[in-house]
C-alpha cells in the first residue's frame, strides 16, 4: 500500500481518524480533503481549485493517503489509488459521533479541517446525513463491483473490524 484512498458511507464514520493512525503506522502523509474543500469561514473552494489540489497529490508524490469522499472528484484519486480503504458503520454511529465530535470540538477548527473553519452543526447536515446515508452505501457497493477488479479494496464494516485492521498495521 503506497496510494491509499479512505472513503466511508457518511461523515462520522470515522475517516479522519483512522487515515492519522494509518498514516502514523505506514509514515505515510494523509490529506484531508476538507483542508481543501473548505476555505477560511466555511467559503468552498472552486471545483477547478480542489480537483488541482488533489491532482498535485497524486502527480508529485509517490505515497500518500487521501481522506474523504468527495465523489464529485473521485476519479483523479481511483485513477492513483492502489488501495482503496471502505468504512461502513450503521447510521446511528455516524449521527451520534457527528454531535460528539461537535460538542468536543464547539468554537475550535478540527486539524482535518479547512483554515479557520470552526466546528459547527445544523438541521442541513444532520439531514443530508441522514438522507444520503442509504443511497451513498448502495453507490458504494456499485463502485465496488466496477473498481474492485482493479484495486485492493478493503472493506471494514464494524468498529472491532476498523480496531483490529489498525492493530495490525501498527503491529508490523
Amino acid at each position: 500500500m503506497q496510494r491509499i484512498m479512505v472513503v466511508g458511507v457518511s461523515a462520522g464514520v470515522g475517516k479522519s481518524t483512522f487515515a492519522r493512525r494509518l498514516g502514523e503506522a505506514l509514515g505515510i502523509e494523509v490529506h484531508h480533503l476538507d483542508r481543501f474543500f473548505w476555505k477560511p469561514k466555511w467559503v468552498q473552494a472552486t471545483m477547478e481549485e480542489f480537483s488541482q489540489a488533489q491532482q498535485a497529490i497524486v502527480d508529485r508524490q509517490s505515497t500518500w493517503i487521501i481522506e474523504g469522499n468527495y465523489t464529485g472528484s473521485l476519479d483523479i484519486r481511483v485513477e492513483h489509488a492502489d488501495t482503496i480503504i471502505y468504512l461502513e458503520l450503521p447510521l446511528h454511529i455516524c449521527l451520534f459521533r457527528v454531535v460528539k465530535r461537535w460538542l468536543s470540538n464547539i468554537g475550535n477548527t478540527r486539524p482535518d479541517m479547512g483554515e479557520d473553519c470552526k466546528e459547527m452543526l445544523d438541521w442541513k447536515f444532520i439531514k443530508f446525513i441522514y438522507s444520503t446515508y442509504y443511497p451513498r452505501k448502495k453507490r458504494m457497493n456499485e463502485f465496488f463491483q466496477v473498481y474492485g477488479k482493479q484495486k485492493k479494496v478493503i472493506v471494514l464494516k464494524n468498529k472491532r473490524e476498523i480496531e483490529a485492521y489498525l492493530q495490525s498495521i501498527e503491529n508490523q
